[in-house]
């Protein structure tokens, strides 16, 4: 046998075998520390806002962080773009970046929390990031803060973020924790989510709701999973023996911390009216292994033992793994510290911003552009117009640091033309604050072409709000068309012979069907952080050729829509939509243009040729999707691959897409559950789902 062989496994074993002593080392004094507690010590460890035990010299902890996109409510940080914009830009290994920056900026913060002698919430290193639930339908309000509606690209980028934040988890003390959320069948309404019950079939649970969460655990070794506020076939998500013990701890052999969300457990008996009271809901919730306690139901622990609904082994439980976690992380032993090399000056570096702009680039999708119009030439008549071009906090989206710069479109655009001329023109949804039509053409009449920065804001849009406007309800959307007065105003520009460039702000799918008609080009920018007037403008310009795809289906209008709280993937998502969308999963436009050759099949590999037939270098999004001929109720195509690929002009780049086994995961009727599965198949390739090539493969059967 090779020796370098030998010697690389023996030191891969080495590694394994220090990393599994480092926990075991923390689980034995975490036990010893255990074994001297009182019942109430013990809870007062299991909120989230856990309290000091001076007697054995543990300090008290917040164990409630947030990460998002960037450092979060905790002042200065750099801000990068929305998760669904970063989605966008299919790039596993810039959101990987992304994160590691964020995880630099949030040692550092914790840090300079340590030194000032408290760590109050939102220093701590314990991250309630990524959001992975499925994208399901557009009115969800919380869907910006997700990677967008299939579970493979949620599965990929989601674990990318993990190995941003956590770090190599075989350091001797871990970088932070990330945290999988919100576990499991989760995604609206907001304002029924703490009463909601929601229902989905085997297949959907399997197929749809839990590859993510399951890629997480599994490949990415999360260390914490959040729990959802709704029930799941009956029973709360932080009470369900199903998903909790069954799934994540038997079937996916788990063993970090599950968390509930904040308030989820007072919701077992004030919401959901599923337990008698405070006392059987924290018995029910530990027992079934919910560890920590975003809120402060769970100081009802040591009643619960003395009425005998609870043991306190599972509480035992619950507080080794929440103290080996604190250990692992160097939270009881500041002195052990491997990231103080890290500098205060790394928060909102200049490298870090310009990470941020590079991210906001790449998530730009470009939806339409009539007779080539962008980019632009430089020397139009130009005005910038609507309520988004100068609107900061809008970029900043939600869960988010306060940068010390954010540069607006209206920033950007001044930059490259002194004499641009700007126009509100519009509110984003009260009519009584937009100007007549006949003074915004007066304004505009020496002006041949319009951007038009709108959609709505994080303030329309979100987690549970009590905002109730035309087409908005509690965060989610009522209605997913652009807001009625922004679409007069593009129809007025229109009839009045303007160029129109629209530049949708917003953080999710938008009906934009009689503005295809209003505008010559539409740029879907999200909510792109605090660069993200650059980005926009260097699109616009055609500094950069605009190489974003949509991770979620841009439906038509709010008809095409099944009902809401109607939890069946029928009819949802390109992989079960059976009409035509307005721009469909995967699809984004560049300023070049690219052609697929006949795909090969090589061995356990798909090769597929894309040629750049136009006249600059661009980047390309090569996308492969698989169809199981034999399952006529399953998905119509189903995402197994992607590669964003630079291509020079004139150039060809060949592709290649590994056929493994995952690449053929299919429903199991009789396993109930995905298992690779043998038989014919087609696969897809292209440049968006709606626009590929196939080629036959038959799957020979496994024995």
């Amino acid at each position: 046998m090779n020796k370098t062989f030998i010697i690389v496994v023996a030191i891969g074993l080495l590694l394994t075998a220090c990393k599994q002593n480092d926990t075991l080392n923390a689980q034995r004094q975490a036990e010893a520390l255990v074994a001297q507690m009182t019942i109430e010590q013990k809870a007062a460890l299991m909120v989230h806002s856990s309290s000091p035990i001076e007697e054995l010299s543990i300090p008290g902890y917040n164990w409630w962080n947030e990460a998002l996109h960037g450092v979060a409510r905790n002042g200065k940080a750099t801000v990068f773009p929305m998760p669904i914009a970063m989605a966008a830009s299919f790039d596993e290994p810039l959101i990987e970046t992304v994160f590691t920056a964020v995880s630099d900026e949030a040692r550092v913060k914790n840090r300079q929390a340590i030194e000032s002698g408290k760590v109050e919430q939102y220093q701590g290193l314990t991250f309630w990031t990524p959001n992975i639930n499925i994208f399901r339908d557009p009115r969800w309000g919380r869907g910006m803060e997700t990677y967008g509606e299939d579970p493979y690209l949620t599965g990929v980028l989601g674990c990318a973020v993990v190995r941003g934040l956590q770090g190599p988890l075989d350091a001797k003390v871990l970088k932070a924790h990330a945290c999988a959320k919100h576990f499991a069948v989760h995604s609206g309404p907001e304002y029924s989510r703490h009463q909601f019950n929601a229902e989905a079939s085997e297949r959907d649970l399997r197929e749809t709701y839990l590859p993510a969460f399951k890629d997480l655990v599994t490949k990415a070794k999360v260390q914490e999973v959040m729990i959802a506020y709704n029930r799941f076939r009956g029973k709360p998500c932080g009470a369900s023996d199903y998903l909790i013990n069954t799934v994540l701890r038997g079937e996916w052999k788990y063993d970090g911390i599950v968390l509930s969300d904040c308030g989820a457990i007072w919701d077992f008996y004030n919401g959901h009216q599923y337990s008698n009271d405070a006392e059987h809901a924290v018995a029910e919730a530990v027992h079934t292994g919910t560890d920590l306690n975003c809120g402060d139901a769970y100081r009802h622990i040591p009643d619960a033992v003395k009425e005998g609904l609870l043991d306190e082994a599972d509480v035992d439980r619950s507080v080794v793994r929440l103290l080996t976690a604190r250990i692992r992380l160097g939270e009881l032993a500041h002195d052990v510290e491997p990231w103080n090399h890290l500098g205060d000056d790394i928060v909102e570096s200049p490298e870090h911003r310009a990470l941020s702009l590079k991210m906001a680039e790449e998530t730009m999708v470009l939806l339409q552009n009539h007779h080539g119009i962008l980019p632009l030439k430089g020397d139009e008549r130009i005005a910038l117009v609507g309520p988004n071009a100068d609107n900061q906090e809008m970029q900043w989206g939600n869960y988010n640091g306060i940068p010390s710069q954010t540069v607006t479109l209206a920033d950007a655009m001044r930059q490259r033309k002194t004499d641009l001329l700007t126009v509100k023109a519009c509110s984003h949804v009260d009519p009584s604050d937009c100007l007549a039509a006949e003074t915004l053409l007066e304004a505009l009449k020496d002006v041949e072409l319009v951007v038009f920065a709108g959609g709505i804001t994080p303030e329309l849009e979100g987690e549970e709000m009590n905002v109730t406007l035309p087409g908005f309800k509690g965060g989610d959307r009522t209605s997913i068309e652009l807001p009625d007065v922004q679409r007069q105003v593009l129809k007025t520009l229109h009839e009045a012979g303007k160029k129109v460039i629209l530049v949708n702000f917003s953080g999710s799918a938008t009906g934009l069907e009689p503005e295809t008609e209003t505008c010559d080009a539409i740029l879907q920018a999200w909510y792109p952080g605090q660069e993200g007037g650059t980005a926009v403008c260097n699109i616009l310009y055609g500094d950069v050729s605009p190489s974003g795809k949509l991770p979620v289906t841009f439906y038509r209008n709010t008809e095409q829509l099944p009902d809401f709280e109607d939890y069946s993937m029928k009819g949802r998502t390109y992989r079960y939509f059976s009409d035509t969308p307005l721009f469909a999963f995967g699809h984004g436009l560049s300023y070049t243009t690219f052609e697929y050759g006949q795909a090969m099949i090589k061995g356990h590999r798909l090769v597929v040729p894309v040629t750049n037939t136009g006249k600059r270098d661009a980047t390309e999004t090569v996308q492969l999707y698989v169809r199981n001929m034999g399952d006529v109720e399953g998905p119509k195509k189903s995402l197994r691959g992607f590669q964003r690929v630079s291509i020079a002009a004139g150039e060809t780049a060949e592709v290649t897409f590994l056929l493994d086994d995952e690449t053929f995961l299919s429903w199991s009727e009789e396993k109930q559950d995905m298992l690779p599965a043998a038989g014919n198949w087609q696969l897809l390739y292209g440049g968006s789902s709606d626009k590929l090539s196939s080629i036959d493969y038959v799957r020979p059967s496994v024995r």
